[in-house]
Parts: C-alpha cells; structure tokens; sequence
C-alpha cells in the first residue's frame, strides 16, 4: 500500500479517515448498535453451536472442568488487557488525538501503543507457560487434591495461554476500527473462534488420544485468525500498525496512567466469576461446567446488548467530552438506558422462565444429561436476574472512562467485588453453584447502582422526563409475558423425552409468543419506536 502522503489530498481523506464528521445523533447511535449486535448474533449463534458440540462431545467432566478453568485464566486476562482495562483507556485517548490532532500523530500513536502492548503480552505469555501449575493452584485450589484435573489444566493452560497475545492486539486494532466509525468487522471476528472450536471439536477431538487438547489447539487458531483479519481493517484505513522503538509517546503514558485503576474497574464481572469459579473448584464435580454453560447463554443477551452498546457509545461519548459537548453526552446515556432497560428485562424474564427448556433445546445430547440440563438451569435463573444490572455496568462505566476517569469505577467495582465474594461464602453452601451465581447477579447491580448514582450526583448524567412512565410500562410488559410464558411451558421431564425436532419446534414458538406478546404489550402501553430514535422524548 503507498503511503498516505503519495495519494492524492481527496482520496486520503476517505481512506485514513471515514465518517469522521458524521453526526452523532440518536439515529446514527441506534444504527451503528444494531450493526454491532446484528453481527455479534452471528458470533453468538456460533457459539451457541460451539457449546453445543462440546457438550454433546464431552459432556460436564473432569476433562471440561479442567479446559474451563485452563481457557478463564487467558480469558480473563484478555478482559483486562482487551476488552477491559485497555480498551476503556485506550480509545478515548484515541478519540481526542483524532479530535485533536493530524492524522500522522494518530498513526504514531497507534504504532507505539501496539509495539509496547506486543512486548508486554509476549513476557504476561511466557510467564503463563513456565508457572502454569501455579496459576491453577491460585485460581482453582480445588484441583490440587485431584491429580487428573490439576494436571491437565496446567497442559491445557500451557496451550491456551499464546491466545492473550493475539486476543490483546485485536482488541486494540479493534479500538482503532470503532474510533474511525467501523463496527462491523469488529463484532464479526469473534465468530473465527467459535467456528475454530466447531472445527476442531468436530474434526480434531476424535483423531486424539485425548480429545480434550483439541479444545486447546482451537483457541491459539482461532485467537491468531481475529488479530489477522482485524489487521487488514486497519490496512483498508490506512491504520495498520506498524513496529517502532520509539514507545516514548505521550499518549502510550496516559493510556499506562488510565489502565492502572482500569485494570481492576472495568473487570469487575469477570474477577466476579473467577470467583465463582474458584469456589466452585470445592464443590461437586461438573460445577464449573455447569456455570460455564449457564454462562453462555446469559452471554448471549449480554454480547448482543451490552458489548454493543458499551462499543458503540464509549467513543462517542469520548467525543463529547473532548468537544464539551454535555447535553450530548446526557443525552448519549440516557438514550443506552432506556434501551438497556426496553431489552434486558424481558431477556432476563424470557431466560428465567425458559431456562430448563433452552438448555435441553441445546445441549442435551450425548455425555450431557437430563441432570446436567437441571443443574445448569439453576444457575441460568440466577445469572438471569443480574442480566439488566451486567448491561448496566457496560452502559454506565463508559460515562466515566470517556472523561477519563478510572478511579472512580474502580471504588465501585471494589465494594462490588467483596459483596460478591462475601455472598458467595454465604449462599454457595446451601445453594450449591445456583448460590455463587446469584452473588454475582447481586454484586452486579450493587455495581451499576453505584455508578448510576456516581453519574447523577456530578450532574454528568441528567435523566429526561418520562422515566417513571416508561419504566412502569416495561415491567407491566414483562409481568405479563412471564405469566404467559410460565403457564404453557411444559415440565422439563417432557422436554428430556422429545426429539431434537419436537425441542425446537416447541422453543421457538415459546419464543414468539413471548416476544408478540411483549411487543403488543409495549405498544397498548404507548411505547413507540420513536421513543428510541430520540433520546428526548417523553412518555
């Protein structure tokens, strides 16, 4: 490609810098959100599929206990250093160079955020690999009594752990993409690693002496092919990041000083379930994969909502603030509020009432039984009543790291943290793995509260009129297609005895139904579409 400076003045600019002076209004919101959540339902789907094909595969085991705890440990990190801590202190950095300075500083900032963020992960990756077995006595101590589990966690940590490097780097080439307007392609790569696990777990896991490790060999595939397709994104931009010596930016300072308290701010959720996990790791043997698939499902709504409200509003936000925007940036939240709360409550209804039914629907084939399908949907219900609260915290956090400020979060995630980890040694006796999960939903809205209350006593955020209205019309709607919902679905022995078909064809009408009768409740209620469209409007 030739350098920006040899194309000519026009072409430049719709090459290294597109859509930079779109408006940012509630429409142009709305779209680039359900731009994001379109093609991260493609990715759920496939996950879904994924999930899946290892349950059917492997069933809730020793072996499945061992890869969960072995992939939450990268995972994790990937959290902090990707989405999490860096993200959050990275694009509105990057929001106020664009705002504010040439493109070539631009570039130069990303070329010496990349090459410190490259060596940075390449020693967090060799750390992993030579101290694997004490990163699994750290996060599961329950696996040390039991030699199986132990080592083939630390085996599978050993595989897993090169996917921090490329997970990392992707989410920063992604941030890159979001400030410069492009979504899409962001959201669509996650999909390569469920298709990498597909693939593998199909292909692979039958042609080895131990099947597992397939599972290991899917995430460095599919890690190194997200970096690879974010990279010719970058390319088209004219933003591909470049190795450089020269790590003494300005801007890389600011980024280290924002991510410090970040680090632990933005990942409370995750740290939360590590929790979970690492109570869990006492508990009976297959909790953690009952969490795990429990998990997955409420990452369904969450990827769908919260990620792509969180992607789409942090560098808009960011811009708001650089500008002194700060009705436009009320504004902003308030509009990601009120679609928090119009999608997430029935999602959480729709999961609660559901659960035995969507799990059966989904996994029950194979090494996964009808008590694995029972287990596992307690802890579904439970992760199901925090749902509004985990999109909440993406939502609101946001408001903060786009001025920002990461101290302040990072208090909040810190009174969050122990409530969860107090609640945990509380609930996680008399209701087994169902208990931490709860704890997590509760510490979650303990955490969201706290925000929200943060953002209205500093008058950053000024909600509009028609909350009370709106939000009483919510809950009526819900209420009524709970009961609904509840009443015609059939016990979770029935579901146990029906063919795949018979499963499907059954869930998806459950489904419908909620959703019309959801729907017409909303709009007897007088919610309309342009309520959305306008972040000012008042019921």
């Amino acid at each position: 490609m030739p350098r920006p400076s040899a194309i000519p003045a026009n072409l430049q600019l719709r090459i290294c810098e597109p859509r930079l002076n779109r408006p940012m209004t509630a429409r142009n919101l709305l779209r680039s959100t359900a731009l994001v959540g379109q093609m991260t339902l493609i990715s759920r789907v496939l996950g879904l599929v994924r999930d899946a094909a290892i349950a059917a595969m492997f069933g809730a085991s020793a072996a499945t206990d061992a890869f969960f705890v072995a992939f939450k440990i990268p995972n994790l990190f990937r959290r902090l250093f990707a989405e999490g801590a860096f993200s959050q202190a990275f694009v509105p950095v990057l929001a106020s160079h664009k705002t504010q300075e040439s493109t070539a500083e631009v570039r130069r900032l990303v070329d010496a955020v990349f090459s410190a963020l490259a060596g940075v992960l390449l020693a967090i990756t060799a750390v992993f690999v030579v101290a694997a077995p004490l990163f699994i006595t750290l996060f599961a101590p329950g696996f040390v009594g039991d030699a199986t589990r132990f080592d083939l966690s630390v085996s599978l940590l050993r595989l897993t752990s090169p996917y921090l490097l490329f997970i990392a780097l992707t989410a920063l080439v992604s941030g890159v993409l979001n400030t410069y307007g492009r979504f899409a392609l962001p959201a669509l790569t996650p999909a390569l690693l469920n298709v990498s696990f597909i693939a593998c777990t199909i292909w692979l896991a039958p042609r080895l002496d131990d099947p597992v490790f397939a599972l290991a060999v899917a995430v460095g595939i599919g890690g190194a092919l997200q970096l690879g397709f974010q990279l010719v994104g970058a390319w088209r931009i004219g933003m591909l990041p470049r190795p450089t010596l020269r790590l003494r930016h300005p801007g890389v300072k600011r980024i280290l000083v924002l991510m410090g308290p970040a680090v632990f701010g933005v990942s409370v959720a995750q740290i939360n379930f590590l929790v979970d996990t690492f109570v869990a790791s006492f508990l009976q043997q297959g909790s953690i994969s009952w969490l795990y698939y429990a998990d997955r499902l409420m990452e369904f709504p969450l990827g769908i909502f919260g990620i792509a409200l969180g992607t789409v509003i942090l560098p808009h936000l960011a811009e708001h603030h650089a500008r002194n925007e700060r009705d436009g940036f009320s504004d902003t939240l308030d509009w990601a509020m009120r679609l928090v709360l119009l999608l997430t409550l029935p999602s959480a209804v729709g999961l609660a009432v559901l659960a035995g039914p969507i799990l059966s629907t989904l996994f029950e084939y194979g090494e996964f039984t009808a008590r694995d399908v029972t287990l596992s949907a307690y802890a579904l219900m439970t992760y199901a009543a925090g749902l509004t609260g985990f999109i909440m915290v993406k939502v609101l956090a946001p408001g903060y790291y786009a001025r920002q400020d990461t101290r302040t979060p990072v208090k909040i995630g810190v009174i969050a943290m122990l409530t969860n980890a107090a609640l945990c040694g509380l609930l996680a006796w008399p209701l087994a793995h169902a208990g931490l999960a709860l704890a997590t939903s509760i510490a979650a809205f303990v955490n969201a509260t706290l925000l929200l209350r943060g953002l209205l006593r500093s008058g950053i955020y000024r909600p509009r009129s028609g909350w009370f209205g709106f939000a009483l019309r919510i809950v009526f709607a819900c209420t009524l297609m709970g009961a609904v919902l509840w009443w015609f679905v059939d016990d979770q022995a029935v579901w146990s005895i029906r063919t795949l078909s018979e499963r499907a064809l059954h869930l998806t009408a459950l489904v419908l139904a909620g959703v019309a009768i959801y729907v017409c409740a909303l709009w007897l209620g007088g919610v309309r579409p342009s309520h959305l469209a306008q972040p000012r409007a008042s019921l």
